[in-house]
C-alpha cells in the first residue's frame, strides 16, 4: 500500500464549539450577564468557540438588537480565549447581510449561515444567496446544511463550488450523509463541524474539524474528550468515550423536545444561567428535567479532572 502523508485539519473556529443557549430573565427578557457567566463557564470547561443566535439560542423569537447585544456581551465576556460565531441566517437575503453586518461590528470572529427556508431556492440561486452575504463582510461564514429543517439541501457540489470563495470556509453539518460530506471534505479545504451528536464521531474520523454541540451546553468536558482521545491516536477509547455521551445526547436531543428545552431544563438545574424559554416553546416538565439531570450526573461522574491517558473508560 502507498504510505499517505494526513491532510493537516482545517479548524477556523477551533474544535469543540457549543450552539450556546441564549439566556432569558424570569421575566423573558435578554439576561446578558447570565450570557457573560455561561459564556466564560463554557470556556473554562473547554470550549474553543462559542456559536450565538442559533436555533439553540431561539433566534426565531429574538430581535435584531436582541441578537447583537448578545454577541457584544458575550465577545466581552470571553475576549480572545474563543472564537464567536454568530448566527445571521434568515429566509430573506437582504435580512441576512443585515445581519452579518451587524454581528461584525459587533466583534463576531465568523458567521453561520444557515440555509434560506420555506422558500427552498434552487441549488443556483443558494450558491447565489451565500455569495452575497460572503462578499458583504470581512469575516469569515460557516454554512449551515441542515435539510431536515430548511427544506432544502446544499448540495455537496454546491459546497464545492462555494469553497473558491475566500470567506466561506466552513460547514455545519446536520445533513446525515456521511459519503456527500467525505466527498466534499477530500475534495476542498471546508472545515467541517458536525452539527449532530451522533455524527461527530464519524465525521471526525473522515477528516472534520469538531463539532457544534447543543449538549455541550451542559457537558463540554465529556463531549471534547472524545475529540482529545482520537487526536492522541487513542481511538479505541475515543468510541468508548463517545458511547458514554449518547444517553445525554439523546435525552437531550432526541427525546421528542427541541434542544432549546431541554439544554435549558438541564442547566437550570445545574444552576447555571438559563432562564425560560420563549413561545411557541414551552419548559420541560418536572419529570423530564429530573431524568435530564440524573443522566448528566452519571457523565460527569465518569468524567475527572484529570482525563489522563493512563485513565480507562472501556
Amino acid at each position: 500500500m502507498p504510505r499517505l502523508r494526513p491532510r493537516p485539519r482545517p479548524r477556523p473556529f477551533g474544535r469543540a464549539l457549543c450552539a450556546m443557549i441564549t439566556p432569558f430573565t424570569a421575566t423573558g427578557g435578554p439576561d446578558l450577564d447570565g450570557a457573560r457567566k455561561l459564556a466564560a463557564h463554557l470556556v473554562a470547561e473547554g470550549c474553543d468557540g462559542l456559536v450565538l443566535n442559533g436555533t439553540t439560542g431561539e433566534s426565531p423569537t429574538t430581535t435584531d438588537a436582541e441578537k447583537t447585544a448578545l454577541v457584544r456581551a458575550v465577545r466581552e465576556a470571553v475576549g480572545d480565549r474563543a472564537a464567536v460565531v454568530a448566527g445571521v441566517g434568515s429566509a430573506s437575503t437582504r435580512h441576512t447581510v443585515e445581519l452579518a453586518r451587524a454581528a461584525e461590528h459587533a466583534g463576531a470572529d465568523g458567521l453561520l449561515v444557515v440555509t434560506p427556508y420555506y422558500s427552498r431556492p434552487p441549488q443556483d440561486a443558494l450558491a447565489a444567496h451565500f455569495r452575497q452575504v460572503a462578499d458583504a463582510v470581512g469575516i469569515p461564514l460557516m454554512l449551515y446544511d441542515i435539510p431536515g429543517r430548511t427544506g432544502t439541501r446544499i448540495e455537496p457540489d454546491t459546497l464545492i463550488r462555494l469553497s473558491a470563495h475566500p470567506r466561506i470556509v466552513a460547514v455545519k453539518d446536520c445533513a446525515y450523509d456521511l459519503l456527500g460530506s467525505t466527498k466534499v471534505i477530500a475534495r476542498t479545504s471546508l472545515a467541517y463541524y458536525s452539527g449532530c451528536e451522533e455524527t461527530n464521531l464519524p465525521l471526525y474520523a473522515v477528516g472534520a474539524a469538531g463539532f457544534v454541540s447543543t449538549v455541550a451546553n451542559a457537558a463540554p468536558r465529556p463531549m471534547r474528550a472524545v475529540l482529545d482521545a482520537f487526536d492522541a491516536g487513542r481511538t479505541a477509547e475515543a468510541a468508548a468515550l463517545n458511547r458514554l455521551t449518547l444517553p445525554l445526547a439523546e435525552l437531550m436531543t432526541a427525546s421528542g423536545l427541541p434542544g432549546t428545552v431541554t439544554a435549558k431544563a438541564l442547566l437550570e438545574a445545574m444552576g447555571l444561567p438559563a432562564g425560560p424559554v420563549r413561545e411557541p416553546l414551552r419548559p420541560a416538565g418536572r419529570e423530564t428535567a429530573d431524568g435530564l439531570l440524573a443522566a448528566y450526573g452519571e457523565l460527569a461522574g465518569l468524567f475527572p479532572a484529570d482525563l489522563g491517558p493512563a485513565q480507562s473508560y472501556t
